[in-house]
């Protein structure tokens, strides 16, 4: 048996508070599932397993806040020994190497003895009994909990609400969807609100504190460069002109796709820095800076942004945005991102020299597509352009491993019908 632990869902988190258990003891898991549901700083979060077994034990109440790296549950994986782990011994080790505080420690000890119908929070017999996860779910989709059939254990949780479809709606006239729509509009096509209890004040505390973790670990150094978007725009409006309003594509797309190719070819800036070393991965899961309605900002990642086809890619970004908005992350998602892309849309400013996101070692920045002079074979002309600006880790690359991913960006921009 093996436990499974508080994951880290960015570098700003510290502790996490169990807000649901979406499953049960005994029940059987499969890879990717969502185990349970967790409040951060960021909003509540969907943990998941990345190996099949089954749920043998929970350890930890709802309601509860552990640190990062705490025993959740024990689980017993396919092919495992049978070993029972001792919860409690795991703890009090970690406590005495500094991972934990003493506190939340004993606490994870004393739930390890409490029955597992105790995981869930009991509401007063007179009230519906419905997880605080599940009742904003509900909220979010615009139906009552009396349309939704309780648990074995009388309880609606997330697991009840699987499959559920948002309340009917008068369907919108629809307007043409602007190709150069900034990402984080994305979700405008989408009926999907925006999650009302986010804590904006948290949010900002949590941010603040990973960059300027950032700023004061990691040696920053920046590269721009211009490009010349017009071949990019003129392709896709003419695809988008023989489509539907539906399946019109966004600008963000094709530079998506064209920034996860160009970082594939330049693994140094896609991967993660522990302090100590560097491991580049062998994918491309492109974090996407999302400006919340109620402000702040969360970076998701587009998972394997390099494998998807340009359609894929759409759907998935349109999905994504819409579930950041109302809290329905999951938490790959909010760790996986190898580097991130931080663009700031139409009406803004020239260029961004952001921030990196840790253990992250690069993040691109876009500025605003402008109508700019353009001198090219002897000849004077007005072409949209976008300055992109490559923070990378000092530790790992230099600006000459930047430039030469903006080179090859450049390049794939050049040909958006091969993207």
């Amino acid at each position: 048996m093996s436990e499974f632990l508080m994951p880290s869902l960015g570098a700003d988190m510290e502790a996490g508070t169990l807000v649901e258990w979406m499953r049960r003891p005994g029940d059987r898991l499969a890879r990717g599932d969502a185990i349970a549901a967790v409040e951060t700083q960021k909003g509540a979060i969907e943990i998941d397993v990345y190996h099949a077994g089954v749920l043998e034990k929970i350890l930890v109440d709802v309601g509860q806040k552990v640190p990062v790296g705490t025993p959740l549950a024990l689980i017993r994986y396919d092919g495992e020994q049978d070993q029972p782990v001792a919860a409690e011994t795991s703890a009090a080790e970690a406590a005495a190497t500094g991972e934990h505080a003493a506190e939340p420690t004993a606490a994870v000890a004393a739930a390890a003895t409490a029955p597992a119908d105790a995981a869930v929070a009991a509401a007063p017999a007179a009230r519906q009994r419905i997880t605080p996860a599940a009742r904003r779910r509900l909220d979010a989709l615009g139906i009552g909990g009396d349309r939704v059939a309780s648990g074995d254990d009388g309880i609606i949780g997330l697991r009840e609400l699987e499959g559920l479809a948002a309340a009917p709606m008068p369907t919108p006239t629809p307007t043409p969807r602007d190709e150069r729509e900034p990402i984080a509009a994305a979700a405008a096509t989408t009926a999907v609100p925006a999650r009302p209890s986010l804590d904006v004040a948290a949010m900002r505390q949590a941010i603040a504190a990973a960059m300027a973790r950032s700023w004061r670990e990691i040696p920053h150094y920046t590269v721009s460069r211009l490009l010349d978007l017009e071949p990019m725009l003129r392709w896709l409006e003419h695809r988008n002109a023989a489509q539907p309003v539906a399946g019109r594509w966004l600008y963000a797309v094709l530079l998506i796709r064209a920034i996860a190719l160009a970082l594939r070819e330049t693994p140094a800036l896609n991967g993660h820095h522990d302090g100590e070393r560097f491991v580049a991965s062998d994918a491309v899961h492109l974090g996407i800076a999302i400006a919340m309605r109620g402000g702040g900002l969360i970076a998701p990642a587009l998972l394997d942004a390099d494998r998807r086809t340009l359609p894929e890619l759409m759907a998935a970004l349109d999905d994504l945005v819409a579930r950041t908005r109302s809290g329905r992350l999951r938490s790959s998602e909010m760790s996986a991102a190898t580097a991130t892309l931080s663009n700031l849309g139409d009406d803004t400013a020239d260029m961004l020299q952001p921030i990196i996101y840790p253990p992250q070692v690069a993040i691109i920045g876009c500025g605003r597509i402008a109508e700019r002079a353009w001198a090219q074979d002897g000849a004077l002309s007005a072409r949209r352009t976008m300055s992109v600006t490559v923070a990378g880790d000092h530790r790992v690359s230099d600006g000459r491993v930047a430039a030469r991913f903006l080179v090859t960006l450049d390049r794939l921009l050049q040909q958006p019908e091969q993207l």
